[in-house]
């Protein structure tokens, strides 16, 4: 529906979408009208195609190398060796597509979770509504902070100014109007009574018609240009594909000493190179960035399961080094749901606690006045049946001026709003203009540091007296008072500005003060323990709130922030009196920040990370975007976010609930530990297989796997076990471990170290019972090979089991905690057994059926690394216990 909309009149364009623009369209309506022009969505980049996806995974240089050996084999006429190779090729690219296929499906699912959200009039009512799902003809409302969801032509608005810089390259901010009317030469950044997809609301308030969206809209025409996908590696994953270099040369070499040593015994050169070929590919774990990916995309899934969307896969990894959190007070740390519990006024305090006030409506004094002013200067609203839209502390005082008789609107149509000015993060207050006949009168409302400065008449009953510098010492005393209660207070005031409307700037001045209306936001039931859970993860919090610093101290205590190592509290003009210096010194004592204003948390991000910490920051308001950027982790507000914060953000609560952060930094520790069993997995494996053959082959010894063996042991053992590694949860204790150094290599911890033990005991195993086969079986090299084939498989099977623990041993924790891997472990080893007595498999693999007697022997030596490894365990420990006593 793109047009030059902002040439044609408001009430013809309003004719011709045929929309009421009070009750915005009807849902039947608007379901008929998406099924005409589509989602409101941007076309993107195609997923790739599920067939390009399978023929990808034979794009890798060892499998191709592989199907040139396939056609070798062929022209040899050893056609039973070329269909096995295919076969099993067929059934790696198979679990290949599977793993990769699933990745895609998870990042799908992570963007439909992570879709913006817009307000819109419909029915009548103001909802919430997923801004994909808006039609030409939604009547939309906007805010600070908002994304412009659609294409839209203004019908009114207050103060309104967009960044439209993302479409126009103009840096400043476009005041807006509604009545302007432009021509057809007047170019985009000058359509003053329009608003375009994607752009910003800087400041005020509007109401506007959808008149395009999707690709109709202006920036749709430029999303023509960007439809290739952006790909964004992690840290590890780069690592990875390090490591992966230094492998393929190693390996290369090792492979090369195989091969040459095979050719001087006088092996046949085709064979030799068949065994040299399927070792590569047995022993590069080709595969692994691919399977941080998909260990990632697993770990997003589980995530958004619990309320927490990750937008850029590098987060997860990155959460399990976070070493402080950084979080807002209001709707994370609280409930969010606010309720007067007390007012004060020049008469007195009058406590509510949860019982309703009583007012005479016929009787205008302090109170109605302090109760009047909530429930008129505000952006919130109560419908018909109840329900209230808007601000949670907006929405407290319109339910306090229900119960107290003073309907909003009934007061509404005594006091019909004519003008005001917007609540901003820097005004702290808010200012609506009412009529009352011929008369006007500026209501003003927000924090009363701010509110009280104005004032110098105060309202005692029904008489309007001097604000004396008494009575002042006597409001700050309450609201200290307040404050201790954890009482987020909001001071009221009112100014009669005669007939004729003065400028702006005097709405604000010589103000008669009404009250103190004092809120509570009690704490989130499950906050204190997920406070507690951090602490003893190693993970600092930090409130940082634009709250009073009596109000966040009172909470901060309620949920256990304060610690003897972290006690102060900050409040934002003590911070910015520091120096750079100083602030990196005084943060590390500080667990609240009061009074802040948005650039205080960019600062405060900074001195954290210059202390070294790994910071995690949230943030929902638009101000917020800077610091939320800046952080390791920013973590933006699902519920009450504004688009811009989530756009800067890696990691979206949908809860807005601290506690979900703590699930979340749990999950990313489980997810790194997942990667690093994966690896110690599958790296052990190789080396094994690659110490056999190659010391067979120093040896001078038979051969003790044929190619065939070698690619089928990579299939069984690579395969079902290692994805199931990934799905291992957490262990118990994780969050009792500190957090990771970031930087840390690949095998830091000692990882490399088990890996070339595993990967030597598993080689020791599978060589020992190969001589003692030869010896015990002379003449009969298949029974030999066979056996040694299975214990290599059944050892690395058992391996998978050790792999789950990093300092703990099977034997202390059982196999039970990881059910697809049993499964996974049963199906690759009931797998190997049909091979083994199957005649035609058996044939395929030269393999032959084992006897009660070598099963016996093949269990035992299968064990061995198991208890090796534990016997190991044991010595440590008892050497720690030794070392511990004699410290004592």
């Amino acid at each position: 529906m793109a047009g030059n909309w902002h040439l044609i009149p408001t009430a013809k364009l309003i004719k011709d979408l045929q929309v009421n623009p009070k009750l915005g369209l009807s849902t039947q309506e608007a379901r008929t009208r998406l099924d005409r022009f589509g989602p409101n969505v941007l076309v993107s980049t195609p997923p790739i195609a599920p067939w390009r996806l399978f023929l990808n995974q034979f794009q890798d240089f060892m499998v191709l190398v592989l199907l040139g050996t396939v056609v070798i084999s062929v022209l040899l006429g050893e056609y039973l060796d070329a269909v096995a190779i295919f076969a099993i090729l067929f059934l790696n690219a198979v679990l290949g597509f599977v793993q990769e296929y699933r990745a895609e499906r998870s990042i799908e699912m992570l963007n439909k979770l992570a879709a913006d959200h817009c307000r819109v009039i419909r029915d009548g009512h103001k909802a919430l509504l997923d801004a994909s799902l808006l039609v030409p003809g939604d009547i939309i409302l906007l805010e600070p902070g908002d994304r412009v969801p659609a294409d839209a032509r203004l019908l009114e608005c207050q103060l309104l100014s967009v960044d439209e810089s993302n479409l126009t390259g103009e840096s400043v901010p476009v005041g807006k109007d509604e009545k302007f009317l432009g021509d057809e030469a007047t170019p985009l950044g000058d359509r003053r009574n329009a608003v375009y997809k994607s752009t910003l609301v800087a400041r005020g308030f509007g109401r506007a018609v959808v008149t395009a969206t999707g690709m109709d809209t202006e920036i749709g025409r430029i999303a023509h240009l960007l439809q290739e996908k952006e790909s964004s590696e992690t840290p590890l994953q780069k690592r990875l594909q390090q490591l992966g270099r230094i492998l393929v040369l190693a390996c290369a070499a090792i492979v090369a000493v195989v091969f040459a040593a095979g050719v001087g015994q006088g092996l046949p050169v085709y064979k030799m190179f068949m065994v040299a070929v399927t070792l590569a590919v047995a022993a590069i774990p080709e595969g692994l960035p691919a399977v941080v990916t998909i260990a990632l995309s697993v770990g997003v899934q589980r995530m958004s399961r619990q309320s927490a969307v990750i937008r850029q896969l590098p987060a997860v990894e990155t959460l399990g080094c976070a070493t402080v959190i950084c979080s807002d007070k209001t709707g994370t740390l609280t409930l969010n749901q606010m309720e007067v519990q007390q007012l004060w006024t020049g008469r007195g305090l009058h406590s509510l606690g949860g019982q309703a006030l009583r007012l005479d409506p016929q009787i205008q004094d302090d109170l109605w006045y302090s109760v009047a002013v909530g429930a008129l200067c505000t952006k919130a609203e109560v419908y018909e049946d109840g329900s209230v839209f808007g601000d949670p502390t907006e929405v407290a005082l319109l339910r306090l001026a229900e119960k107290a008789g003073l309907s909003q609107r009934q007061l509404r149509r005594v006091y019909e709003e004519v003008g005001g000015i917007p609540f901003s993060s820097e005004r702290r207050r808010m200012s609506v203009v009412v009529r009352q006949g011929r008369d006007r009168i500026s209501l003003v409302k927000g924090a009363p540091d701010v509110v009280l400065p104005r004032c110098t008449h105060i309202m005692v009953g029904t008489e309007v007296v001097r604000l004396t510098q008494e009575r002042r010492r006597e409001a700050l005393t309450i609201l200290d008072s307040m404050a201790d209660q954890a009482l987020r207070v909001l001071a009221t005031a009112f100014k009669p500005l005669g007939q004729q409307l003065p400028p702006e700037e005097q709405w604000e001045r010589g103000l008669i003060f009404t009250g103190f209306v004092g809120m509570i936001d009690p704490p989130r039931p499950e906050v204190a323990a997920a406070v507690q859970a951090a602490r003893l993860g190693g993970v600092r919090t930090i409130m940082v709130t634009g709250d009073h610093k009596k109000t966040a101290a009172a909470i901060a205590e309620q949920i256990g922030l304060f610690t003897p190592e972290a006690h102060r509290v900050l409040t934002g003009a003590e911070w910015e009196a520091l120096t750079p210096l100083e602030q990196r010194k005084a943060i590390r004592s500080t667990a609240v920040f009061a009074r802040v204003a948005p650039t205080h948390k960019l600062s405060i991000v900074k001195a954290l990370k210059a202390n070294g910490e790994i910071v995690a920051m949230t943030g929902d308001g638009v101000n917020d975007a800077p610091a939320v950027k800046e952080a390791h982790i920013g973590v933006a507000m699902g519920i009450q976010g504004t688009d811009v914060t989530r756009e800067a953000s890696h990691m979206v609560l949908l809860d807005d609930n601290f506690g979900t952060i703590i699930k979340a930094v749990r999950e990313g520790r489980g997810i790194y530990d997942n990667i690093r069993k994966f690896i110690r997995y599958l790296l052990g494996c190789n080396v094994g297989e690659v110490l056999t053959m190659l010391a067979a082959t120093l040896l001078g010894l038979p051969l003790p796997l044929i190619p065939l063996q070698i690619l089928w042991m990579n299939l069984v053992t690579d395969g079902l076990p290692a994805i199931a590694l990934g799905l291992d949860p957490a262990e118990r204790d994780i969050m009792l471990q500190k957090p990771r150094n970031p930087g840390e290599g690949v095998f830091a911890r000692g990882l490399l170290r088990r890996i070339l033990f595993a990967g030597v005991t598993i080689s020791l195993a599978a060589l020992a019972l190969f001589l003692f086969s030869l010896w015990y079986y002379p003449g009969q090299l298949e029974r030999s090979r066979t056996m040694a084939f299975t214990v290599l498989v059944m050892a690395q099977l058992i391996y998978a089991f050790q792999c789950r623990y990093e300092r703990h041993s099977v034997f202390d924790l059982g196999i039970w905690g990881n059910l697809y891997l049993i499964l996974a472990v049963l199906i690759s080893g009931g797998a190997h057994v049909f091979l083994l007595y199957h005649p035609f498999m058996a044939s395929v693999f030269q393999t032959v059926p084992l006897s009660g007697d070598d099963w016996i022997l093949v269990g035992l030596f299968a064990c061995f690394p198991l208890f090796a490894e534990t016997a190991g365990l044991m010595v440590k420990r008892a050497v720690r216990r030794r070392l511990s006593l004699l410290k004592v």
